[in-house]
Formats: structure tokens, sequence, C-alpha cells
């Protein structure tokens, strides 16, 4: 949506008055009691900044109020209030507010004494902490000043042995040990590396193994600065000494049986606590005990594919991980357990024991259906869209996924220089159906256990009437899809053939006439796009923790090279001669390639920072002069630069217009982007933002109806587009719907005068402001 705003000067100066009035004019320290005072900050004075100040923070006891753009906010809220008073607005905003934080002394003392210990726990024994308090009329000012003298550093490491059978494990694998000589004397580095080890023992066999068997001596020097450090490990505390070496000796495991129960419920639960042969019917599939309850409805072949935990063979850690992380990647599967028993048998003569597997599945439900009518607001296009879902989520017996999709869509389309509206009409059916494996000619040894690979069938057509031009696109596809590591996954399209059907209304093709003689007109006729892509998407977000992380999709794609070697005729074409074709229309032939990378600041779980940089390029050569429409680059909209709107910017600098009716649909073959936004919580479900987005698109090659749209390195930075603004946005959990309100700072088309910069050389008007709606964060 776009809002005409009249700014009328003289009205600035008493509407800031107004605003500053209403912030200031609620004393801070309104609820303060008498004689007491309002906690204002914490100082940390350090004399070397060799820990975050961030983390030397977390060990005061005391907070200061939350702060919002430098203001106290949420105390401004609360006392907005009259607590002697329930009703609404004065119970909501307190709910929604922050009482003062009234200053202690005891527990400023108390955080002196957190953070001596945190020092000692860091290696500074030496440490001093001296806290201080400024009284600033009703506010108090609490300092911590640290002085971190020299550290405590680690002279040698001894290992000792109660059990001696663990010196072949531990020993030779000292080189990945986080303590090393001249390390600083960091016990959370030395509680680290226990957790390091107790993982280390997990992966060869050791089950019953943890770090509470490793404890350490530390001898401080204190004259040298130095600790001599012991790192012992118990004997194994269960069963008898070995009667010749009077040793507990900690048995390695090997696995028994595995029991699988694909459909387990709360009355089969007793699976792990009694003997399953005698509760259900058993059946043996690749060394896997299969429990029956009744019929199952998945093939036992596709959970032994997602096993990685094998009779006969030793315990390891990641491999129990990697089958929890397998089978809950199952469409049908809703929940996993896998639990191990100990056989009551003694410790062999090498030490070993065995262990029962138990993995128990429980089962989501097998079919839905959903409808949904919703509204649309593309860039302000405001209309209606209904869908029909259908879901089935083990379609042959394998935790195949089944999905149909019919959808219909209207929406008015504004007419960017007659003002006037047309519709936009959309109707489409998608059909699609995922396999948990790979679909190959050769059988991969162990790698569904290891990557959980999947292959994906789609094919859909959609109809699309615009007010520029009509056309239909059917679409088949054949892909796979599977995981590299915890963080990194892979996807390749070898096949993905498009067919475009443009549906010629002479009528309303003043654009297609528009651009007949233009490298454009390609994209605008009957045409095939036969590609093979890949892509690669590393997410290091951890779920549930408020630390940064980073976020990069890269993908590649080429069309049209395998047709090409089939249908060119390399004596018989010049380069001016028609397109070769495949299905009597020509197709296309290009290659296309983007980067996007994201980087999320995480400040604390009430403020973050994120940027983003896109950078995209597509090629056409042989077959094609151009890219095809639908895979050129387009920039502005809700989730790109929100001061345009969608595909209303660039390319380049140019400024021409495909008709008189003019309705935004700019693209080109290079796009870049960089994104920054302040993410902060404001109260109850309500979030804030401000952000600066800036890019372009660009075509590869000159086109003389469109001066300044090709790429040139001596100028495509003078035709960076920038806006900036402000957003609101609710989260209600399942969703979040955002409001962000974008404002043009820079156009890349120079005014009449010349000019670039808005604010300084003409005032705003209609054409810079934009109000765009969307469902989720832009990024």
């Amino acid at each position: 949506m776009n809002f005409l705003l009249h700014t009328n000067k003289r009205y600035v100066p008493g509407l800031a008055s107004l605003v500053l009035f209403t912030l200031f004019s609620c004393s801070p320290a309104r609820y303060v009691p008498e004689g007491s005072y309002l906690l204002r900050k914490n100082h940390i004075q350090a004399t070397e900044k060799k820990i975050p100040e961030d983390q030397l923070k977390s060990y005061v006891l005391q907070k200061p109020n939350k702060k919002l753009l430098g203001t106290r906010f949420y105390l401004f809220l609360y006392n907005l209030s009259n607590i002697e008073k329930e009703r609404w607005p004065h119970g909501w905003l307190r709910k929604i507010g922050e009482e003062p934080v009234i200053y202690e002394p005891g527990l400023t003392k108390s955080s002196s004494g957190q953070l001596r210990q945190f020092l000692e726990n860091k290696g500074y024994y030496q440490a001093k902490v001296k806290d201080t308090v400024v009284f600033q009329g009703r506010n108090a000012i609490a300092s911590y000043s640290i002085q971190f003298n020299k550290p405590y550093r680690i002279r040698n490491i001894t290992y000792s042995f109660e059990d001696t059978g663990l010196i072949s494990r531990i020993l030779p694998d000292t080189i990945n040990s986080l303590l090393y000589k001249r390390a600083i004397f960091d016990k959370d580095e030395l509680q680290k590396e226990r957790a390091r080890i107790e993982t280390l023992m997990k992966e060869q066999g050791y089950y019953q193994f943890s770090k509470e068997y490793i404890f350490y001596n530390a001898s401080l020097l204190p004259d040298e600065y130095a600790v001599d450090l012991t790192m012992n490990f118990k004997e194994f505390v269960e069963g008898q000494p070995d009667p010749r070496t009077k040793i507990k000796y900690h048995p390695r495991f090997i696995i028994n049986n595995v029991f699988l129960n694909s459909n387990y419920t709360s009355i089969t639960s007793k699976t792990a606590t009694s003997e399953p042969q005698l509760s259900f019917d058993t059946t043996v599939h690749r060394h896997i005990h299969f429990l029956n309850t009744g019929k199952s409805n998945i093939r036992p072949d596709v959970l032994t594919d997602n096993n990685n935990i094998i009779p006969g063979e030793y315990y390891q850690l990641s491999k129990v991980n990697r089958t929890y992380r397998n089978l809950s990647e199952l469409s049908i599967v809703r929940y996993t357990s896998i639990t191990f028993t100990e056989k009551d048998t003694p410790i062999s003569a090498n030490r070993n024991k065995y262990l029962d597997a138990h993995i128990d599945l429980s089962q989501k439900k097998l079919q839905s259906y959903q409808t949904e009518i919703v509204g649309t607001n593309s860039a302000g296009d405001l209309g209606v869209r209904g869908n029909l879902f259908y879901q089935n989520l083990n379609l042959l017996r394998g935790a195949e996924v089944f999905n149909i999709k019919l959808t219909g869509a209207i929406e008015s389309l504004r007419n960017y220089s007659g003002g006037n509206f047309k519709s936009m009409k959309e109707i489409g059916a998608e059909s699609n159906i995922v396999f948990p494996k790979f679909f190959v000619p050769f059988r991969f040894e162990g790698f569904v256990q290891r990557y959980a690979p999947k292959t994906s069938v789609t094919v859909s057509f959609n109809y699309q009437s615009r007010p520029i031009y009509t056309r239909s696109v059917a679409n088949a596809s054949f892909s796979y899809k599977w995981n590299g590591s915890k963080f990194l996954t892979h996807s390749v399209w070898p096949i993905e053939l498009n067919y475009v059907q443009i549906y010629e209304e002479r009528s309303q093709f003043s654009f297609l006439d528009s651009i007949s003689r233009t490298p454009s007109a390609y994209s605008f006729v009957d045409h095939v796009v036969n590609v093979a892509r890949y892509s690669a998407e590393l997410n290091k977000q951890a779920i549930g923790q408020s630390r940064d992380f980073i976020f990069t999709r890269f993908s590649i794609e080429t069309a049209g090279n395998l047709v090409n070697l089939v249908t060119r005729d390399q004596f018989n074409r010049d380069e001016d001669a028609t397109p070769y074709e495949l299905f009597r229309v020509p197709y296309f032939q290009y290659l296309r390639s983007d980067v996007d990378f994201r980087y999320y600041n995480v400040i604390d779980r009430q403020n973050r920072f994120v940027y983003r940089l896109f950078i995209g390029a597509g090629y056409p050569y042989g077959n094609s002069t151009t890219m095809p429409y639908e895979k050129k680059y387009f920039s502005g909209g809700p989730n790109s630069i929100r001061a345009w709107s969608t595909r209303d910017l660039g390319p380049g600098s140019d400024t021409s217009r495909v008709s008189a009716s003019f309705f935004p649909d700019k693209n080109g073959d290079i796009k870049l982007e960089a994104n920054a936004e302040y993410r902060f919580k404001v109260f109850w479900k309500m979030e804030g933002a401000f952000f600066v987005d800036m890019g372009n698109v660009w075509n590869i090659r000159k086109d003389e109806n469109k001066p300044g749209a090709e790429f040139n390195w001596s100028r495509f930075h003078k035709e960076i587009a920038v806006g900036s603004g402000f957003g609101a946005r609710f989260d209600f959990s399942f969703f979040l719907l955002r409001l962000d309100f974008g404002i043009k700072l820079r156009n890349p088309a120079p005014s009449a005068d010349g000019k670039n910069w808005i604010p300084v050389f003409r005032d705003f008007d209609l054409r810079d402001l934009h109000l765009r709606f969307g469902i989720g964060y832009p990024f």
C-alpha cells in the first residue's frame, strides 16, 4: 500500500515537542520509595579486554531496567499506570511494562564476589574486584573495577589411570585435547575436556563411561603463576574386579539384538522392560527384530535403511544420534525413542558386554485435507487466494509423502501511470511425491544411514492472466536432497523441464508490441527451459540458543546444453538464424548462479542485528540472447528493497516505460542487494525494526531501448538504490505478521536535474513512501 504524506515543516517543531513532553513527563523514579535509588547502570571498568564485557556483566546479580533504543521504555510504560488502580489500562501497562529496579547495596557486594570467583575459574587467581556506587539525584550507578593481573598457566599435564585398559584409548588422542602446556588454567576448559573424552569413549563402545569417571588434581605454584595438572581416570564402579589385576575394567558394549516397534503406543510401551518375544509377533529383517502389534503400514526395508544400530557392532553414540535423526525425518513418524538394556551376562575375557536396543516409533495421521482462503498483498496490490491441499504421508508404505495442491487467485494491479486498476488472475495445480531414498541405477552402501537422502518428483501447471501478458507454465522436475552434515544440506535437480506458452490477444498486448524488437521479446514467445541445477544450504542456527549464527545458500544452474548437443547443426546455422527448437518451440541456453549470505548478530534475547548480502548473475549464450523471463532477477518488494514496489526497480539507471499502461515489471540478469536490520522486542507479541536496504538489477547486454540498463564496472556503484524505514511485527508463534514502512533515500535513476539523493535535493512525495505487508521475516 502506498500512502501520500504531505509534511508541513511548520508543524515539525511542535510535533517534536509533543513527543518529548510525552516521553519525559513521567519521572523514571516515580514509584521509587523515598530514601531509595533507581539502579540506572552497571559499569565494568577492566584494565584489559581479556574477557568480553557482556560475559562479565552476566555475573552482576542486579540488572537495571531494560532499554529500548536507548530509553527505559518498559519502565516508562509502568510509570504511566496508577499502581492503586487495577482496571484497564493501568493493570495492562504494568503487565507489559517493568517495575523500577531499586538499588540494593548487598547485591552489589555479592556481585563483586561472583566476579572474583568467575575470574578465578578463568585462571586469574590474583584478580582484584572493587565496587563503588555513585548517586545522581534519585539514580544509582554501580561500577565494578577489575584488575586481572597475571593468569596461572598449565606447566605440566600428567595422566593417571586406575583402569589401565583405558590408556590405549586416551593417550593416542591427546593431540586433540583442549588442554596443553602454557594454556591459561581455565576451569571451563577442564569441564569441556571431560565432556570431549566422554564422547570419545562412547564412540568406541564404552556405553557406560561418563565424565564422572574423570577428575583433576591441580598443584598451584604461586611464585611461577603455574599449575601442575593431573587428569585421573577412575576404574569401573560395577561388577567384580579382575582376579589377576584386581582392577574393575570398563567394559565395551556390543549390540546384541535390535527390537523395532513401528507402531508404538502407551499400551506397547513395555517393549523396553519385558521380553519382546513374549508380547509381540516378531519378524526378522536384515537382523532387526520387528515387533508387530498388527499389520505394519511401513515397509521394513525403509526402516532398516535408516537404522545405524547394527547387531554385532560396538556401540557408537554417533550412530545412535544418526538413527534418531534419520527415523525422525521420516514424514510418517511423529515420535522416536531409542533406549538400551544391558544383557545380564558377565564381562567376557576381552572385557565386552552386550546391549539390546529398543527403537519405538509412533506415527502421525496418514492422510490430511486442508482448505484455506487468504488475503494477499503483493507490494500493495490486494487480492484473495484459495488453496486446497491433500497430503498422504505413507503413500506406498515406504514413508513417501504425496502432495496435491490446487490454487486459484485474483489480485488487483495498480497502473502506475494512469492510477486505474486491472486484475491478475491465476489458477494452478501441483502434484509432488517425495521418497526417503535415492533413485539411482546403482546402490549407495550406507549412504541412506549417513545422509538421509530424499528423491522428489514434481509436476505442475499454472495459468496466469496479467494486464501485460497471459501465459501458462507447465513444469516437471526430478530432484535429490541429502544432509551433508548437521548444518549443511545439498539439493540436485538433474532434470527440470519448463514449457511456457504465451497466449496472443492483441487487444491487450501493447506490452508485447513494445518489446517486439528487443532481446526481451524472446522471453514472451512459446519456449522450453531444460534446467540442471545444484543448491547448497548452510544454516548454523542452534535452536533454543541465543548466539550468533550464519545462513548461506548457494545455487548454480545451467539450461539447454544437453538439448543443444542433440539438436544443433553446426554447418547450417549462422549467428542470426532462427534458434534451435525442442518440441517445435525454441529452448533457452544459459548459466545462472547466486549466493545469499546472512549473519544474525544476537545481542540478547531482546535485541539483534541481521545482515544480508545477495549476489546473482545469469548469462545467456548459444541458442539464447536473453534469459527467460521467469529466471531473471528482480528487486523491490516486502522481502527485498522495501522502499520500491516489486519489480519496480532498475534495471540500472533506466527510466523507460514499456507502454503507457505501465505496470511494474522490471528485471535483469545481474542482481546485487544488501540489507541491514535492527530487530527488538517491544511488548506482548509486538516487535519493532529499523532497516536499510540497497541494491539494484542490471542487464548483462546493452539494449538501445533501455539506456543505462546494462551493467558497467565504472558506474554500477552510482546506480545503487538506497531505502530505509521502520517496521512492526506481531509474533503469534505459528506465524509472524509484518508491516514495514519504506522510504526512498536514493534513486538510481537521476531526476531531471541529475540528482539522486532524495532528502538532499527534493522533498518526499507519494512515490517515495511505501507500506509493505508480509508474512514472516524478510530474511
